[in-house]
This record gives structure tokens, C-alpha cells and sequence, in this order.
């Protein structure tokens, strides 16, 4: 049996029936030119008597995980066919797993075009974090087109499933002692005198942070990479900040549209993992960094420094901590924003304003039972207090984007892609770089 990591039990604490805590990821691939091709893999894979492995193995019994040993298929996995395949995600996505089951499903979807056709696979957030995740698909699928032998999206190479001992076991007080001196200067100086710290109480209020219901959006957008690099390059800030950067000219012009901008800037919770070598391959291994999305400041190069300098900021003071020390300055620090979020006492007064996460993918070309990826779409969890969530992957030349919302609070959030690829295009003209519309065909 494997025990529950405390951030395990945070984001099963957290579900309830109109906030679903599973993480998603769309897969596209190219069709094959056999026309029956689809339906005898569907066959196959329903037919197929190779149990899952770890994680997609493991069920709930009390703070652990044992391994499930009556495997359903029929729950597991399905075929379908739709003709909207964004809305079909958004209502797979608002519909919470089965806690008497191991916490994943996965659909094979056709039918929306005539070029594709995808896997949506969802995975509760208390198995896997965002590279945990992102380690387990790139093991599901093959860096070669090999057709020879049935894959199925449950059955990866062997992964971690237990945590390693340490090579350096740092003693408790020294750890104690690290904790508190950071947080000393945290609290007592760079929260009054430094610009670039961003507290848990600053965050203004926005109409992204309501209580949310049970209707949910999908939207998806590839972009690409290279303008980002580019950006980057020029504007001399990480891709991360880059990625910041786009994410709040975007807000920004939405929230201009809705007569919703507020005066002071918006904070955005930017996960952070602190996942080492010792850790498992499953599991969840985040921090949390607040970022000043300074959506106040009309100037874009200036936008793009302050966040810049801001994400730095945190990033330089995790950098002096080990992993343990990293959780424990986190838990005192975010204490009230996680009872707040746990408890859902004041919905529209958050730590931050959104979450906007960015895990890397792929550099080289996947396959699936000899077909190409194509495309990978995260999607992640909206909850009372956070009613948008922006999650980006890389793939080959891609950014790929995810955006999922709480619909009936957010009007046209979905132009929210188009608002981006504005920015992209407005920081090249700015840098004086030609824009190359990417093609994703």
C-alpha cells in the first residue's frame, strides 16, 4: 500500500460534486488511412486481458492507495463519437471519477474531423501532479512508430511508485532554523520594503474569483514556439515569464472588455514543482509561487520586468531551501489562503486571482500504436474562489494551451486565445520580428 502525500489529501479534501479535482490531458493524433483502423483498436483494446499497472492500478482505502485487483474496462475506457470535440471534453471534465474505482478514465474519441481523432484521459489530481503526469504519458507512448505490439494508455514502462531514501538526510533543526530565518526576512523586511514580494493578501477583487457551479468550457490553441523564444530572447526574461507575460496582456484586454479591469494588479498562483530525484514518479511535489501579473500597467515592456521580477523573487529565496524546507515556509506562509480555499469561507477574496501553470512536454515526436501525436491540450481544475485556469504544455514546436472556465460566470472567456495570440504578435511587432502564423496542419 502507498501512503497519501499531504498534498494528495488536499486536493481530495477539496472535491465536491461541482468541482471535480481531476486533471486532463487532450491528445490528438493523425488518423490512419485504413478506415476500419480505429474501430478494430477499439476491439483490440476491449478485448485485451493486460491488467494496468501503477498508478492506474491503485484505488482509495483510507489515507492510502492499494492495488485494485477487478479491473473494468467498461468504466475505464470508451469509444465514442462527437461532432464537437471541445464541448464533449467540457462535459467529461465536469464530471467527477468514481472514488470506488482507481481515479482515471479514458475516451477514444472520433468523429470531429476527418483528419483526427483523440484521447481524453483524466486522472485525479491526488495521483499525479503536472510532471508526474507529463512523465507518465511520454512512457505511455512511443518515440518510435512501432505498431508491432498493442499499447494502451494504462500500461506504461516501469515507473517509481515508492519514494527513494535520500542521499542527504539534513538534520530537523537545521531545517527548522533555514525556515525560520526566511521567513523572518520574508515577513519583517522584503513584505514592506521589497517591491518584487508578493503576498497572500494583495490580490484584488476580480470576477474570476466566485463560487463556481458545474458548467465548464474547453478551449484549445496551438502557438508557435519559436515567437516565444524569440520573445524571450529580446524582452531578456525566462520562457516562463515570457508565457507570464502573453497570459496577462491577454487578461488584461479580456477583462477591458468586460469593464472588469481592476486598478490594482492581478496575482496569478504559478505551481512550482520541487520534485527531485529521490521522489517518486507519481504523486504531488508543488509549492507555489504568486506572481504580479501587473495587468495595472499600460506599458508591455514594463509588464513584462515587473512579472519578470516578481517570479524571480521567489524563485531565488526556494533556491536556498531543500525540499522539506520549501513545504514547510509554504505551509506557514499560505496557511490562510489554504483554509480559505479548503473551507470556502470568503470566495471572492483569494491569495491570488488565477492559476496559470506551464509544464514542459515533449521535444521529439510521439506515437500511439504506430499513429503520430499530434497535439497534447491540458486541462486542469477550477474551484470555488478560481472560476478560470490557464495551463500550457510544450510539444515538438508548439505551445500548446488548455483553457478551462466555469461558463456561466465568464462570458466569451474563450476569446481569451484570440487576446493571446494578440500579444504575440504585438511584442514581435515591438522587438521588430515578422510574425509567422503557425500553421497547425
Amino acid at each position: 500500500m502507498r501512503p497519501l502525500h499531504p498534498l494528495d489529501f488536499v486536493f481530495l479534501s477539496l472535491e465536491k460534486q461541482h468541482q471535480p479535482m481531476h486533471v486532463g490531458g487532450l491528445f490528438l493524433f493523425k488518423k490512419p488511412q485504413d478506415i476500419n483502423f480505429i474501430q478494430e483498436l477499439v476491439e483490440k483494446i476491449k478485448q485485451s486481458d493486460q491488467p494496468p499497472i501503477a498508478p492506474f492500478n491503485d484505488v482509495l482505502s483510507g489515507i492510502k492507495w492499494q492495488e485494485n485487483t477487478h479491473f473494468d474496462i467498461d468504466y475505464h475506457f470508451e469509444y465514442v463519437q462527437t461532432s464537437n470535440l471541445n464541448h464533449y471534453v467540457a462535459e467529461q471534465h465536469a464530471i467527477r471519477l468514481n472514488r470506488k474505482k482507481p481515479l482515471w478514465t479514458c475516451k477514444l474519441i472520433d468523429g470531429f474531423n476527418s483528419e483526427q481523432f483523440a484521447l481524453f484521459v483524466k486522472v485525479h489530481h491526488a495521483m499525479v501532479d503536472g510532471i508526474a503526469a507529463m512523465r507518465l504519458m511520454e512512457k505511455a507512448f512511443s518515440p518510435e512508430p512501432d505498431a508491432s505490439r498493442l499499447a494502451l494508455p494504462w500500461i506504461t514502462q516501469k515507473i517509481r511508485t515508492r519514494n527513494q531514501p535520500p542521499k542527504n538526510i539534513t538534520p530537523l533543526l537545521t531545517s527548522t532554523k533555514v525556515v525560520y530565518t526566511e521567513l523572518k526576512q520574508a515577513l519583517l523586511h522584503d513584505r514592506k520594503h521589497n517591491p518584487n514580494y508578493v503576498t497572500s493578501f494583495q490580490a484584488p477583487t476580480c470576477i474570476f474569483n466566485q463560487k463556481i457551479n458545474q458548467s465548464r468550457l474547453f478551449a484549445t490553441q496551438s502557438f508557435n514556439l519559436e515567437h516565444i523564444k524569440t520573445i524571450a530572447q529580446a524582452l531578456k526574461i525566462t520562457i516562463n515569464d515570457t508565457i507570464l507575460t502573453l497570459c496577462s496582456g491577454a487578461i488584461r484586454h479580456y477583462l477591458k472588455s468586460q469593464n472588469q479591469l481592476p486598478d490594482t494588479p492581478l496575482v496569478a498562483m504559478v505551481p512550482a514543482s520541487v520534485r527531485n530525484e529521490e521522489d517518486a514518479d507519481l504523486s504531488n511535489r508543488l509549492t507555489m509561487i504568486l506572481a504580479n501579473l501587473a495587468t495595472n500597467t499600460e506599458d508591455a515592456i514594463q509588464r513584462a520586468h515587473t512579472i519578470s521580477k516578481s517570479v524571480n523573487y521567489a524563485k531565488t529565496r526556494f533556491k536556498r531551501m531543500t525540499q522539506h524546507q520549501i513545504f514547510g515556509y509554504s505551509a506557514f506562509v499560505y496557511s490562510v489562503a489554504g483554509l480559505n480555499i479548503l473551507g470556502g469561507i470568503v470566495p471572492k477574496k483569494q491569495a491570488f486571482n488565477i492559476v496559470i501553470s506551464n509544464v514542459p512536454g515533449p521535444k521529439e515526436a510521439l506515437y500511439w500504436n504506430g499513429l503520430q501525436l499530434e497535439s497534447i491540450y491540458p486541462a486542469s481544475v477550477v474551484f470555488d474562489g478560481q472560476a478560470l485556469n490557464i495551463t500550457l504544455t510544450s510539444y515538438l514546436n508548439k505551445l500548446e494551451v488548455g483553457l478551462v472556465a466555469c461558463q456561466d460566470l465568464l462570458p466569451n472567456i474563450e476569446n481569451l486565445l484570440d487576446y493571446m495570440a494578440e500579444e504575440i504578435e504585438m511584442y514581435l511587432r515591438v522587438i521588430k520580428h515578422p510574425f509567422v502564423p503557425y500553421d497547425i496542419d
